[in-house]
């Protein structure tokens, strides 16, 4: 059993963090401090957790200096299929316009060569992309709307209300076909525009969710401004309505939180996370918003805590390596870089 106790150097920790507080360290990274410190209760982590990969969809949208071509992006998803993971949120029918970088979403989807026992998800805004989707072969599907009304103008332009109001002929049909459906709720700590989100906000998005029949809501900490307090704070208002078992957590690390959001969502019951190989990602209408977190990373917690994932790290560093190189850029995983050196010096 794994558990986390509050050290003898726990009161001069806080202390510390109290002088500090006078300095320009934004103010919620001392409440994380503290959260992590105080959280002392036993905690059993569970025997598996689920990954859900989101690299080539909710990590590629946001590239915008090359256009990845089709043939590149299958090559990214076979890889992953290989590592283990059994979940890959492949590609979004969307405007081309808008997100010019899954223009060719149709082509993924029919040159995919699933394997089996893995799911290939999309995203999908309004029925006209379902039908899109549908006609490409898609089996399973995700809506999304926010619990912050200006970032859902800004992202799918309509208020909350009107995003499920758009969501009841997705519901109908796939019902209908046998599709399933995966939620999001896009801000649940903090909004771009409109600053620190209420939990009841977060709660209300995420019952409808699972009311008009998702399987699933993923709760997703959109500018990587979440800590371990804040999160906590809103999984409790969530939980009121919602199981654990029903929830998936989906942070981004613009702030470096990410793992401490995961740790404290599994001492609250859930089991699920979505992440991006070598933390590839973004928000094309959250200025600044880096990606989410590294899916290296995430393994590489899990398996020092004796989770399974069924992922293979090593392969799946390979697989963050080849995607970056494409890029022009090292892995922005810490944990991908550090194995990477290890084998550099290992070799010469």
């Amino acid at each position: 059993m794994l558990h986390t106790f509050v050290s003898s150097s726990s009161s001069s920790l806080l202390s510390g963090a109290s002088r500090l507080s006078c300095s320009k360290v934004p103010q919620r990274f001392f409440a994380a401090a503290q959260s992590v410190v105080q959280t002392h209760m036993p905690f059993t982590p569970p025997k598996h957790v689920k990954i859900v990969e989101v690299g080539p969809r909710d990590g590629l949208q946001n590239e915008r200096k090359v256009v990845i071509p089709t043939h590149i992006k299958l090559e990214l998803i076979r890889r992953l299929g290989s590592t283990g993971l059994r979940t890959i949120e492949t590609t979004s029918f969307v405007s081309k316009t808008r997100i010019p970088q899954m223009a060719d979403a149709a082509e993924v989807m029919k040159g995919l060569d699933p394997i089996p026992g893995v799911s290939y998800p999309v995203l999908v805004p309004t029925i006209n992309y379902y039908h899109q989707a549908i006609e490409a072969g898609v089996k399973e599907i995700a809506i999304f709307t926010s619990a912050s009304e200006g970032f859902c103008k800004a992202n799918i332009g309509c208020t909350v209300e009107e995003s499920f109001q758009r969501f009841v002929p997705i519901m109908e049909r796939a019902k209908a076909y046998g599709i399933s459906v995966r939620g999001y709720v896009s801000c649940v700590s903090e909004c771009p525009l409109t600053g620190p989100v209420d939990p009841v906000d977060v709660a209300r998005a995420s019952s409808k969710l699972l009311d008009i029949g998702c399987y699933e809501v993923s709760l997703g900490d959109t500018i990587g401004t979440g800590t371990p307090e804040s999160i906590s704070r809103m999984l409790k208002e969530v939980m009121k309505f919602v199981p654990a078992e029903k929830l998936a957590g989906h942070f981004h690390d613009t702030y470096g939180m990410a793992v401490a959001n995961i740790l404290i969502a599994m001492q609250m019951g859930v089991s699920v996370f979505d992440s991006s190989v070598a933390g590839l990602g973004g928000c094309p209408y959250a200025k600044g918003a880096t990606g989410n977190v590294a899916t290296e990373e995430v393994v590489y917690m899990l398996t020092g805590m004796g989770v399974e994932t069924g992922i293979d790290l090593d392969m799946l560093i390979d697989v963050g390596e080849y995607i970056s190189g494409f890029l022009g850029r090292p892995p922005a995983s810490r944990v991908a870089r550090a194995i990477l050196n290890k084998r550099s010096s290992n070799i010469s």
